[in-house]
């Protein structure tokens, strides 16, 4: 699981920098935006749908690694709490250095708006999958019951499942099985297996 998320992030993380920081051709460019909701209110001015859209795009831009990141550690990077944290943080990192290379590329500006609404796509994002993530991995990495040789789950004190022992007969090739408790009892109540 570790490598495909790693292989699926560093894909990611190659498409969204050629994405980010290609040089445009535009007639101008607006100056870089350090004042928090500035840019989205002027989004927002020039059309509801067009303020949405920006929006949008700035929660999805970062949003996969809301999943990606936390898969990169072992038990999806601890609790729930912890795991939160460190995928927001690596999502804010990762959001920072775009939008401060961004400063240096041609027709390209620093946004703190976008470093805002990335950070919190990518924190919705693991709010939203952590719990099936973690279910579905969980459950991947359970492992399978055993059977007896009769096809029956067994059941023994303590939840704990009884250890199977060949009796004499199925020493002798017969197939016949017994089913003998954790301590070395028979669950049949006959003496213990040595």
């Amino acid at each position: 699981m570790r490598g495909t998320a790693l292989v699926l992030l560093t894909g990611y993380l190659l498409f969204v920098g050629w994405l980010m920081l290609r040089p445009l051709t535009v007639m101008w460019v607006e100056p870089s935006n350090l004042e928090p909701f500035a840019s989205l209110r002027a989004d927002l001015r020039e059309g509801t749908w067009h303020g949405l859209r920006v929006i949008g795009s700035g929660l999805l831009l970062l949003a996969p690694l809301g999943v990606l990141v936390p898969a990169l550690g072992s038990r999806l990077g601890g609790s729930r709490f912890m795991s939160f944290a460190h995928t927001v943080f690596a999502g804010a990192v990762v959001s920072l250095a775009i939008e401060l290379l961004q400063s240096m590329v041609p027709s390209q500006v620093a946004n703190v708006d976008a470093l805002m609404l990335n950070t919190f796509g990518v924190a919705l994002v693991h709010l939203l999958c952590y719990g099936r993530l973690r279910a579905l991995l969980l459950h991947r990495r359970r492992p399978p019951a055993t059977r007896t040789a009769l096809g029956q789950e067994p059941a023994g004190r303590g939840g704990r499942a009884p250890a199977q022992t060949p009796s004499p007969a199925a020493a002798a090739g017969d197939g016949v099985w017994q089913r003998v408790a954790p301590g070395g009892d028979r669950l049949d109540g006959s003496l213990p297996v040595l």
